[in-house]
């Protein structure tokens, strides 16, 4: 694409209007009128024809594959490739998604004489968590002759892989995290009889009654008592509702985004996008805090995995443990969005009892504020309450809680809402008692402290030796 410069139109005047004055006045000097005019077009056309040349030859490279984590500056690495060598300035503009924030909407890259390849960075931030791609690019480059503007579109294919931000949840757990001395978690050993069977001995004075193997017994004709150890590598399964409920947004901690301009096409106005709202959704939140729960799982060399469900099971990633292993958790689970359904407990309760043997420590974050989905849950869930250890949360919505705890009411309206938080927030104490009745403990989490909480849950159970 040719586009004119003002350069260009500044010549056209120059030249036309004297001529065309001159044919006015004296008609007999047309031909020497002409030449002028002539001449400057097939000046222009040969301009144009040798910037739009040398703008061919000019391609954008980006990575295939670019990681960056959501609400973090990152940087793409931009490759541009001059064929000929030629030396010049262009003007570069990336098309970004529109999930994605930049201060730039254009810039100047100069190609330096002698060399194929020039190399810049252009800066961006992602506001949303997923699998996103950039096509293209837009270049624009000034003819040799400063009458044209050449200007292409260009292919430039990256796939952008934008992660959880863990950088805030792992602040909260820095101490966790370090390894010096006697701060951080280490692994300890543990004391107590543990539950995994190791072999039989024969009876020994001291020994309680339920340590003895009868059938081993019977068949020796002497007292034979079971030896257990404790257990080096548990399950931990993080299980993850992506349904209806898990779209809401986590607490009130909604911004305004202002609005951007779209690059486009080099040169032309952009279009803008209108002013957005910057949500962080309660399975984001789920997410990122089973994420952390999985880098303290191996520190204390536990198995992890993950399983995210809806109206069926989603993903499922079998525990183990290992820097490869957490990046397939991470791969499974960056690119979960919740869905418009209805979560199905009765199918994902039925799926846990097959697949998983093993008792593992099972880690439910879902939404039970919904009373025919809470009775579902519990009706539900004696298919695995007696072969795993089972702890459900959920994060607290936002003004459940007792009546006269909190600011008081400034009028009639704010009074109803606080009436029905606080017949919600007995829903949940009912429901938390019908749990505990069945060995299952019940939670409601806060939403600045969401991988805090799970942790300390984590590690309680691992102390109680309750796996």
């Amino acid at each position: 694409m040719i586009v004119p410069r003002s350069r260009l139109l500044f010549w056209v005047a120059l030249v036309v209007l004297p001529c065309g004055l001159l044919i006015v006045a004296q008609p007999g000097a047309v031909l020497f009128s002409l030449a002028p005019f002539g001449a400057l077009i097939i000046l222009s056309a040969a301009d144009a024809f040798r910037g739009r040349a040398a703008l061919e030859s000019i391609n954008v490279w980006l990575p295939a594959v670019l990681r960056m984590s959501k609400d973090r500056p990152a940087s793409l690495d931009v490759r541009i490739r001059n064929e000929k060598r030629t030396p010049g300035t262009i003007r570069f503009a990336l098309v970004l998604p529109p999930e994605f924030q930049s201060d730039l909407e254009d810039t100047n890259v100069i190609l330096p004489k002698d060399h194929e390849w020039s190399r810049f960075a252009w800066n961006c931030t992602p506001r949303r968590k997923g699998v996103f791609r950039t096509d293209s690019a837009c270049l624009e480059m000034a003819s040799p002759l400063g009458l044209w503007f050449a200007r292409k579109r260009v292919a430039a294919s990256c796939e952008i892989r934008v992660y959880p931000n863990l950088l805030s949840e792992r602040k909260n757990l820095a101490a966790l995290f370090l390894n010096r001395g006697a701060f951080g978690l280490h692994v300890q050993r543990q004391v107590g009889k543990g539950r995994e069977f190791e072999k039989l001995r024969e009876y020994l004075p001291g020994d309680g009654f339920e340590d003895v193997h009868w059938k081993a017994t019977a068949k020796r004709g002497k007292p034979v008592t079971k030896v257990f150890q404790i257990e080096r590598t548990q399950e931990i399964y993080v299980v993850i509702d992506a349904s209806r409920l898990a779209a809401r947004a986590a607490g009130n901690i909604e911004q305004p985004r202002a609005a951007r301009p779209i690059p486009g096409s080099v040169g032309q106005a952009p279009p803008m996008i209108a002013a957005a709202t910057e949500r962080t959704s309660v399975l984001d939140r789920y997410i990122a805090a089973a994420l952390v729960l999985g880098l303290i799982a191996e520190q204390q060399g536990d198995l992890f995995g993950v399983l995210t469900f809806s109206d069926k099971v989603e993903r499922f990633v079998r525990a183990k443990n290992g820097k490869a292993h957490f990046s397939a958790c991470r791969d499974a689970l960056y690119t979960v969005e919740p869905k418009t359904v209805t979560p199905d407990y009765e199918e994902l309760f039925s799926f846990i009892r097959l697949r998983l043997r093993r008792r593992a420590l099972l880690v439910f974050l879902t939404a039970l504020d919904d009373p025919v989905l809470a009775e579902n849950f519990v009706r539900n869930l004696d298919l695995i309450r007696q072969q795993h250890l089972v702890l459900v949360n959920m994060l607290q919505p936002p003004g459940v809680g007792p009546l006269f705890d909190g600011s008081e009411p400034d009028s009639i309206d704010d009074l109803y809402q606080h009436l029905g938080g606080h017949l919600l927030w007995e829903n949940l104490c009912e429901l938390q008692k019908s749990l505990q009745r069945r060995g299952v403990k019940f939670s409601l989490l806060d939403n600045e402290r969401v991988s805090v909480q799970l942790v300390h849950q984590y590690l309680n159970a691992k102390r109680r030796q309750a796996l």
